[in-house]
């Protein structure tokens, strides 16, 4: 038996009627209370009464002045509640009991076993309903962590991304480049190849350069990262698209932190139908940033964009 806090009232109402026919006499009545662990303090002043002149109080008097003392306790005396139910519920030897009192005795106990029962069956539920309910605020925080941790993460990459601009040092600024992107590509989730070198079979050495390789929905994607101090021309993006024009079902992003030329832009252009070829900006991916904004979502919207518009370069918003 499980009763929380108190005895519900249908419950103590049973138990004042049963136990005082399961006890011969009023010291019984106190034997029995103090046999589930009761201890004297809820019971010395009822067993002087009873010593000074038994007639002024009852069995049924006794039994309720003590659970409801208990009950006012609340949680502190949950285990003797408990016993004395237990020692009600398993109560078997009626002919301990006055002759006149053992069939309603009997009845009553039946009752409390019924009513334990259906109080069982509904704290078993309240606990799974529990239960689940925890689980629930248990992935709900997980959830919440890992949102913080995914917006921690991400403030982190764009102060280093913003460090980039006090970086003289070309080499150095594109290599940190190249990291801080490939980690922002893993974290929104899109499977990252960073770069690597073609070597020629002939032992010509390095023939290609590649700052890496992304694939999304399905489709793998070379990306060539730039940072001039000008906007890229028709001969980088040229050499770019070589390389995805070499390779079947192949897709291009270049990323620019200084922009393109019109004419970079309208050789693009020309080459979309026969590949995909999208254009990008350093601004954009540092807006993507500061909106905390999935980039594997912007991305897609910018290839599709690209496809709808045929236009390589197209205008995206940022939410």
């Amino acid at each position: 038996m499980d009763i929380s806090f108190h005895y519900p009232p249908e419950l103590l109402s049973l138990l004042v009627d049963t136990i005082p026919l399961l006890c011969r006499s009023k010291k019984d009545t106190i034997l029995f209370v103090k046999g589930a662990g009761v201890s004297e303090t809820f019971t010395s002043d009822l067993a002087k009464r009873i010593s000074a002149n038994p007639k002024e109080i009852s069995k049924y008097e006794i039994v309720r002045t003590v659970l409801e003392r208990l009950n006012e306790r609340g949680e502190p005396t949950l285990r003797e509640r408990r016993e004395i139910v237990k020692r009600v519920v398993q109560f078997e030897d009626f002919t301990t009991c006055w002759e006149g009192d053992r069939l309603k005795a009997q009845g009553l106990v039946a009752q409390i076993q019924k009513l334990v029962n259906v109080k069982d069956s509904f704290t078993r539920m309240k606990l799974e309903k529990d239960g689940e309910r925890r689980k629930i605020i248990q992935e709900k925080e997980k959830e919440l962590a890992e949102k913080k941790e995914k917006r921690d993460q991400f403030e982190s990459l764009k102060q280093e991304l913003f460090s980039l601009f006090n970086e003289s040092n070309p080499q150095v600024r594109g290599k940190r480049l190249e990291s801080v992107l490939n980690r922002l590509f893993e974290m929104s989730g899109i499977s990252v190849s960073e770069a690597f070198e073609v070597i020629g079979p002939e032992g010509e050495g390095t023939v290609e350069q590649i700052d890496g390789v992304i694939k999304l929905d399905g489709n793998l994607y070379f990306v060539e990262m730039k940072w001039w101090n000008k906007p890229i021309g028709v001969p980088e993006v040229s050499q770019h698209m070589m390389r995805v024009f070499l390779r079947a079902e192949s897709r291009a992003i270049i990323i620019s932190a200084s922009g393109f030329t019109s004419p970079a832009v309208a050789v693009c252009c020309k080459a979309l139908s026969k590949k995909v070829v999208t254009l990008c900006t350093l601004e954009e991916l540092v807006l993507v940033l500061e909106n905390s904004m999935d980039l594997a979502l912007f991305l897609r919207r910018k290839v599709e964009a690209t496809i709808m518009e045929e236009s390589p370069f197209p205008s995206i918003p940022i939410e």
